[in-house]
């Protein structure tokens, strides 16, 4: 293992352990997610009772905040964000760790923190919520989709701030053709964000704590199709060779099309994917944008 990569493992255990401290995390209970949502619920939490008519054409995921580069303009630090657009709302999955870092990277990059309408928290760790706060302090109209399990304090700054505050638990709509996982795991709770496109689904995780093979299995379930990418952070830094190579060959498994795993995947993770994956495979850092094109067939 890398001098980086033990570096970047010992920040997060600093953060998990800061984390479980503040909240008092001794759950044990089973993952109970549905497999697919059959009826909507009351409310904001709504899954898809239906498959929807008219996939998204055209999505664009521009990845803002990462600990590793690619746009050399831009900051990096141990942390994720990512801003997808095409839909029939802008959507700020995750904050990363330093608001200012976040405004400014957005910045640089041509966008407006007044055009986000939607921002999705994927779970309790500093380096994917410590934006939020700051972020709502320039553009407090979002809704917020939380965790349920997260502490009061942070669905305080939410509400303090003027913005919506939305619970998630179950899996939910968001907007048209998009939804969150629900939360997912039993030690550390985390959502996904999934769009439905023509090319089959876009799937974006944080920091992957449930298993990115379990994350894909739950958003092919839920939403009856098959994936076309996956992104974000797949929580391999630490792992050996061998482990590694059970993971990429569960994703290849399950069918999905092509990978772009960044933030807490590791370099190992990341030569592996791109050894099986070849051209499918996305090298990402912050300031990459990717524009996914549905309306091609698959």
């Amino acid at each position: 293992m890398s001098y980086r990569c033990l570096v970047r493992v010992a920040v997060a255990m600093v953060s998990i352990l800061t984390c479980f401290s503040a909240i008092g995390c001794t759950s044990t209970e089973k993952e109970a997610v549905p497999t697919r949502v059959e009826l909507e619920t009351t409310g904001e939490q709504r899954g898809p009772s239906s498959t929807p008519l008219n996939p998204a054409e055209e999505v664009t995921l521009t990845i803002i905040y990462d600990n590793n580069e690619y746009d050399e303009r831009l900051e990096t630090a141990w942390g994720f964000s990512c801003l997808v657009e095409g839909l029939e709302k802008t959507i700020l999955f995750d904050t990363g760790g330093n608001s200012r870092m976040l405004l400014s990277n957005m910045r640089k990059l041509g966008f407006d923190p007044q055009d986000v309408e939607v921002i999705v928290i994927s779970h309790i760790h500093y380096d994917h919520l410590g934006g939020l706060a700051g972020f709502l302090e320039q553009n407090h109209h979002p809704t917020v989709y939380l965790p349920k399990s997260l502490p009061q304090r942070i669905k305080n700054t939410v509400g303090d701030s003027g913005a919506k505050l939305v619970e998630v638990h179950d899996p939910v709509k968001i907007c048209e053709n998009t939804y969150s996982t629900g939360e997912l795991g039993t030690w550390i709770k985390e959502q996904s964000l999934v769009v439905k496109t023509t090319k089959g689904l876009v799937v974006i995780t944080g920091c992957a704590h449930p298993g990115i093979v379990n994350i894909v299995q739950k958003s092919k379930k839920l939403l009856k199709d098959d994936v076309h990418l996956v992104l974000g952070g797949f929580h391999l830094c630490w792992m050996n060779p061998l482990q590694i190579k059970g993971i990429v060959n569960g994703v290849e498994k399950e069918g999905v099309e092509m990978v772009a795993p960044c933030h807490c995947s590791g370099d190992l993770a990341r030569s592996a994917f791109e050894k099986v994956y070849g051209e499918n495979f996305i090298r990402v850092g912050v300031g990459k944008r990717l524009e996914i094109d549905a309306r091609e067939k698959k």
